[in-house]
């Protein structure tokens, strides 16, 4: 397809402004829109809102006002036609007067589906597909897992030495990273609903599992904390039964009965971050979507490793990951993976055109 380069330019814009809200609008997609005036000139952008609130097109609109006339909006999701708590983001578009409708990723459900349809019989250039990929992978891509596989998207984030140490063999283990990955860790979940460990993290290293600033204090939207603990060994007193934030401690069996018990809280994106065993079990039954390892440039020889027995005896059965992209943090350096064997079968199952 032939896009213009103000649209490909308003499409990676509109991705930003989805990821920006990552983590505030579950149930609902973190959408971005961006709306050019005729000439091509942005004049409006907006994102999903908390639910209840107004969706991407829509406050991309209202901040363009008259301006969106004749102009095009660009939206990493296929707008809607159906009414919920707000009302279908394909009739806002028509009523605003836009001529051209860009897309990234067609509308995956049925009870949503048809925006383009309706575009078009209101006489809307509309194009789907541009930069779906892209927008697929990036902050759509935990509610179309929950649409796909009815399960909430799995990040699991580990912080290791070069040799894939945890923790010292006498068991300490705070700070492996410096201060700028653990000011990472903080961001990544705010990204997400819920932080999840087991109960041997929990009794080790007592975290408190929230959202703090560089000083410590706890800031903007706490995710659930989620510790999986079958034998009710972590105490009234642990960190992460306080007040800071709300907690589930749960007893399922295994990491499928975890993640729909969290589906059905409106979970959709779910931060792994505890201990080896925990995560095995997780890799084992291939709910891990993505992988965020802080890798610190220490050797301890010993110790704990990165992930429990996977039970894997050869290299041919080796579970292999690509590489999505890499970040310095200071001394140390962020990896970020997704697995080639995905769950989810054909990247594209269950998209409309």
């Amino acid at each position: 397809m032939s896009v213009p380069a103000a649209e490909l330019r308003a499409m990676l814009r509109a991705r930003e402004l989805g990821a920006s809200v990552l983590g505030t609008t579950s149930p609902n997609p973190a959408v971005g829109a961006v709306v050019l005036a005729a000439d091509g000139t942005p004049v409006g952008e907006g994102a999903t809102a908390p639910p209840g609130g107004p969706h991407a097109e829509v406050a991309a609109l209202a901040r363009a006002g008259e301006r969106a006339r004749g102009g095009t909006a660009v939206v990493t999701l296929e707008p809607c036609a159906h009414t919920g708590r707000t009302g279908p983001c394909a009739d806002a578009l028509i009523a605003a007067g836009v001529a051209r409708v860009v897309v990234a990723v067609p509308e995956p459900t049925e009870l949503a589906g048809g925006g383009a349809d309706r575009l078009r019989a209101a006489g809307i250039d509309v194009e789907l597909g541009v930069d779906r990929d892209a927008a697929e992978e990036g902050a759509l891509a935990a509610w179309l897992t929950g649409v796909r596989e009815q399960r909430p998207f799995v990040v699991w984030k580990v912080a290791a030495t070069l040799d894939g140490r945890v923790a010292a063999a006498d068991g300490t283990s705070r700070w492996i990273t410096g201060e700028r990955a653990r000011a990472a860790v903080h961001r990544l979940r705010a990204t997400c609903d819920a932080v999840v460990v087991g109960s041997g993290t929990a009794l080790a290293d007592d975290p408190q599992l929230t959202v703090r600033d560089a000083a410590g204090a706890a800031t903007g939207r706490q995710p659930l904390r989620v510790v999986v603990d079958r034998r009710g060994r972590v105490p009234a007193a642990a960190r992460v039964r306080d007040d800071a934030a709300p907690t589930l401690v749960s007893r399922a069996g295994t990491p499928a009965e975890l993640l729909a018990e969290l589906y059905a809280r409106d979970v959709r994106r779910v931060l792994l971050e505890g201990g080896p065993t925990l995560a095995a079990e997780f890799l084992r039954a291939e709910l891990v979507d993505e992988v965020l390892v802080h890798l610190a440039p220490v050797v301890l020889g010993a110790g704990p490793s990165l992930v429990g027995d996977l039970g894997i005896p050869t290299m041919a059965d080796a579970l292999s990951l690509r590489i999505v992209d890499s970040i310095p943090l200071d001394g140390d350096l962020q990896i970020r993976l997704r697995p080639t064997r995905h769950t989810g079968g054909d990247q594209h199952a269950g998209g409309g055109s």
